[in-house]
Formats: structure tokens, C-alpha cells, sequence
């Protein structure tokens, strides 16, 4: 068997598999295993992931001739980054591969609630035509303040530029990245000036539960708001009170606090007492973590990181 070899821990597009094969190793299917069951571990110089495993510093002890890990997406939070530097392992991601599909939901999430769609669908569809209780607000003259202003937030501010609607930007590790359709500002100018507030933000210490009572609490106006990065930075519970009291107008959910670690599922038989809250809600446009699922971001998410694993390969003239 080739001695180097790549560990996929995940299903995989065949246009990544091909082009690893491609780059001279032998691609390993281990859908059900760890780094720590791994046969042969010396052999891997990569690991391939989406989400259904956790790397910490120690998992890295069964990759002695690791080179890189690549993940399948945008978000690093279950792999130690900082130990695989220290170790020389390269982690890379491609975010670049569904910045448009997540840009292009949270438009289509918007504009559901703010022209009331899932109700007046719902309603039609039970037999009655119901006009002015769902007479819409235009997304035209409102300001829309995205939090994360990485791939995913940069996308849907240039979504946003043919909209009319005025675009601010906060971010507080990256700062330069004013535009003719976005405007760089700190958080409190969103606190001041949003109608929209769109999530895009990494999972982190930092961020968990920081979407609480007390933060929406500091909005001057009442908000849409959007989340399509991840479940736990939203306190749900906190969320649902605040639909409840009408400081948030409409909440469009792609990503909850409940979900499985590898994201392919929550109990919806058993819902928390706020995810029943938040199903049952007419206030609410619910998705199961598919904003960058489609058939173009799965080519392009595969081929983006093939792209990386290659240049990691060029660079070190290999």
C-alpha cells in the first residue's frame, strides 16, 4: 500500500477523492473510525473531516507523519488548531466553496419574514385568503447590520447591494474592509442603527451565548434576525422571549443549540421547551442547517479544498 495515504473520516465528493488519488495517494474510507483506530498510522499524511469527530491535542499523537487536516467547510471549531500548529500539522478549511448558497438563504430567510410567507402560505393552503394580516415591510431604505464579517458575511453584503437597503459591518478581529456596498462600523452603531442583524460569526468561547437577553436588549430598534453560522451563539430561550415581547420582530434559523455534533440531526420528538417555543412560532423561518447545502457549493466546496491540499504540496516543493 502506498505509504502515503489520506485518512477520510466523512463522506466525500468524487471530485476530491479523484483529485487526491490524483496527487499520488491512496484515499482510506474510515467513516467509522478515529484517528486512534487508524491501522498503520504512520502511513496518513492527511485527514479529511466535515463535522462528525472532535481533534484535540491528543488525537494528534496518532498522526506521526501528519501534514495537514482539511475540513470540509467553514467552521474550525472541533479541531484544535492551535495544537496542529505546534505540531506542523496545517489545518485548512474551504469556506469559500458555499459563501454564496449561505448569502443567498439568509436573502430568501429575510425576506420570508419580513413579507410574512410562511404564514400566508400556511393559511392559503388551510383554506383561507388572508390579505392584510399579511401585509409585508420592504427590505428597501432598512439597515441591515451583519456581525462577522468573514466569507459568509462579505457575501451577503454584495446579495444586499441591489436591495436598496443601507449595509453595515462589524468585526472585531479584521478592520479595512469598507466597500461601496458595506459600511465598517463598531458594534455599538449596530446596537444604534439596525433594523437586520445577520449572524456570522465562528463558534468560540467568546461567542457561545453571547446572543442573549442582556445583548438583544441593547437594540434602539426592533429586529429580524438571522443565524445562519452556528446554534449556540444564539441563547434560544432568551430568544424566545424577545419574539415574545416584539424586540425581535422575526428570527430565520438555519442552526440550533440542539443539534448533534456532527450536525446530521436533533431530536425533534423531544424539543426543549425553547425549540418547541421556536417551531411553533409564527415569528420564525426554520431550516435544517442547509444554508450552504446545494448542489453547487458541494463541487465547489470539494474543489476549493483540493485547491488548498495541492498548494500546501507546491509551496513546500513537493
Amino acid at each position: 500500500m502506498n505509504p502515503r495515504c489520506v485518512a477520510v473520516f466523512d463522506p466525500i465528493d468524487g471530485i476530491l477523492r479523484q483529485g487526491l488519488v490524483d496527487l499520488g495517494w491512496d484515499v482510506v474510507d474510515a467513516l467509522d473510525q478515529t484517528p486512534q483506530t487508524l491501522s498503520q498510522p504512520e502511513r496518513f499524511v492527511g485527514w479529511v473531516l466535515r463535522s462528525r469527530l472532535r481533534l484535540g491535542a491528543a488525537d494528534f499523537d496518532y498522526g506521526p507523519g501528519l501534514r495537514f487536516v482539511a475540513r470540509l467547510g467553514a467552521g474550525m471549531e472541533n479541531i484544535d488548531v492551535n495544537a496542529a500548529a505546534a505540531r506542523g500539522i496545517a489545518c485548512l478549511r474551504s469556506p469559500e466553496g458555499n459563501r454564496d448558497a449561505v448569502a443567498e438563504h439568509c436573502l430568501m430567510a429575510l425576506l420570508m419574514l419580513m413579507n410574512r410567507i410562511r404564514s400566508a402560505d400556511a393559511r392559503l393552503r388551510a383554506g383561507f385568503w388572508e390579505r392584510e394580516p399579511h401585509r409585508g415591510t420592504e427590505l428597501r431604505g432598512k439597515t441591515v447590520g451583519i456581525l462577522g464579517y468573514g466569507f459568509m458575511g462579505e457575501a451577503f453584503a454584495s446579495k444586499l447591494s441591489g436591495m436598496d437597503c443601507r449595509v453595515l459591518a462589524c468585526d472585531k478581529y479584521r478592520s479595512g474592509f469598507g466597500a461601496s456596498f458595506v459600511e465598517e462600523v463598531g458594534l455599538e452603531t449596530l446596537f444604534e442603527q439596525t433594523d437586520v442583524l445577520s449572524l456570522h460569526l465562528p463558534l468560540t468561547d467568546e461567542t457561545r451565548q453571547w446572543v442573549d437577553a442582556d445583548f438583544l436588549s441593547r437594540f434602539r430598534k426592533p429586529i429580524y434576525l438571522l443565524n445562519t453560522a452556528r446554534g449556540p451563539i444564539v441563547n434560544q430561550s432568551d430568544l424566545v422571549a424577545a419574539l415574545a415581547s416584539g424586540k425581535v420582530l422575526g428570527a430565520g434559523l438555519d442552526v440550533f443549540e440542539e443539534e448533534e455534533l456532527g450536525f446530521e440531526g436533533m431530536d425533534l420528538k423531544n424539543p426543549t421547551p425553547a425549540l418547541n417555543a421556536l417551531m411553533e412560532s409564527d415569528k420564525t423561518v426554520l431550516s435544517p442547517h442547509i444554508a450552504g447545502w446545494t448542489v453547487e457549493s458541494r463541487t465547489r466546496l470539494s474543489a476549493v479544498l483540493l485547491e488548498k491540499i495541492a498548494g500546501l504540496f507546491r509551496s513546500a516543493g513537493q
